[in-house]
């Protein structure tokens, strides 16, 4: 077999195709923010890893390139909702739809978003289309289970970390696992090989949102490319905070739970001292193990995936992109 795609030629099909999509059409007011919110760009990490994923067992990605960008508008569709429930402003350094728009335009446009990456998931090889539409409607889902929890975290004072687990395993990484289980299905994989890709991605994807959670709070604002502490500021339920809960004695718990119920407050005194307490009880190592766990238990299912390590090199590449920020 020839030399498997690079992420760069797998991101020029992504693009390509996505440039192809017909989305002038009229009205124009539900067609335009399809566009804009596709044209914010963004990693395309979804597609890619697709891609990647058929081509581990198949030269031809074309068969896959559909089902790429069905899954790269369904991404988009959760993000153009997820900001109408969070009333964000900002989405990629861009003003969100709903507020560029209205939130009737944003919901209306988020909809046919959804109906669209449906329509492109069908586009593919008859004898594969029940079980790629299988993993995706299940997915779709569950990505909107995710949401519904973390919604629910909000509200809610006793959340576990095995429920905070569920809930971003739901939330973020059943859409990356199911993209390399319909990439992997695409290509002609056998089935149990099918499911080491989704339990790749399954794992690699609750990894990310650990790794996501630590630099949070430890990360360089420069390099994470979002505001140091901002979930500490929102009183986000994350690995951290619950692990804090979970082991911290009475007194570093009632001076957490201060900061946390606190409803006025210094937001850069509440970041110093949350994370001040985070230090104490070394909650860091902590989370970093956990992720190393995840990280660990993905790449035990790659493993077994009997293709040629040279086919491997650039998933393993989308991988460590995926998790590389550094601190």
């Amino acid at each position: 077999m020839n030399k498997p795609f690079s992420i760069k030629a797998l991101h020029q099909k992504v693009e390509q195709a996505i440039n192809a999509l017909s989305l002038t059409k009229k009205p124009q007011e539900l067609y335009g923010p399809i566009r804009y919110s596709l044209a914010m760009g963004g990693k395309r990490i979804r597609p890619i890893m697709l891609l990647a994923s058929c081509n581990l067992f198949d030269e031809n990605i074309d068969v896959a390139v559909n089902a790429a960008v069905g899954i790269e508008i369904f991404h988009n569709f959760t993000l153009l909702h997820d900001d109408i429930m969070d009333n964000a402003p900002l989405r990629r350094g861009n003003p969100t739809v709903h507020s560029k728009w209205n939130n009737n335009i944003a919901m209306l446009s988020g909809d046919t978003m959804f109906v669209k990456a449906s329509e492109l998931m069908t586009q593919c090889d008859d004898n594969k289309l029940r079980e790629v539409l299988e993993v995706y409607h299940k997915t779709a889902i569950e990505v909107c289970e995710g949401q519904q929890l973390d919604m629910n975290f909000e509200t809610t004072d006793n959340v576990s970390i095995p429920q905070y687990i569920q809930m971003i395993t739901l939330k973020t990484a059943v859409l990356v696992a199911a993209s390399l289980k319909i990439g992997a299905i695409l290509g002609g994989a056998l089935p149990e090989d099918a499911e080491n890709m989704y339990l790749f991605g399954k794992n690699l994807g609750i990894a990310f949102q650990l790794q996501d959670d630590i630099l949070d709070v430890y990360g360089s604002p420069d390099k994470f490319g979002k505001q140091i502490g901002g979930d500490i500021i929102l009183n986000k339920k994350t690995y951290l905070l619950l692990k804090a809960f979970q082991i911290a004695d009475r007194y570093k718990k009632e001076e957490l739970a201060n900061w946390i119920f606190a409803p006025q407050f210094d937001a850069i005194e509440k970041v110093q001292a949350v994370t001040e307490i985070y230090n104490y009880l070394n909650i860091r190592e902590l989370a970093k193990k956990e992720f190393e766990k995840y990280y660990a238990l993905a790449f035990s299912h790659f493993d077994k995936v009997p293709v040629n390590e040279e086919r491997k090199i650039e998933i393993l590449s989308i991988s460590r992109s995926l998790l590389g920020r550094e601190e």
